[in-house]
């Protein structure tokens, strides 16, 4: 399962995580602003994780998932 997980991911481009990381943050800016701040906090905490995804998808394109 891990290694068709990483076959689908390494399709995806590199900056589509960085992209949804700077979408996470403009999200919780928009929420923050409209006064839902639980909802900002809650969007805003998944821009590290998408980075963190991002540099995993860049890893295994480097190096496969064994070299990780």
């Amino acid at each position: 399962m891990a290694r068709s997980l990483e076959q689908q991911t390494a399709k995806l481009p590199s900056d589509l995580f960085l992209w949804a990381a700077f979408g996470s943050i403009a999200g919780s800016l928009a929420l923050n602003l409209s006064r839902k701040e639980h909802g900002a906090l809650f969007v805003g905490q998944w821009a590290p994780t998408f980075l963190l995804l991002g540099i995993y998808n860049k890893l295994v394109k480097l190096h496969g998932s064994e070299g990780v």
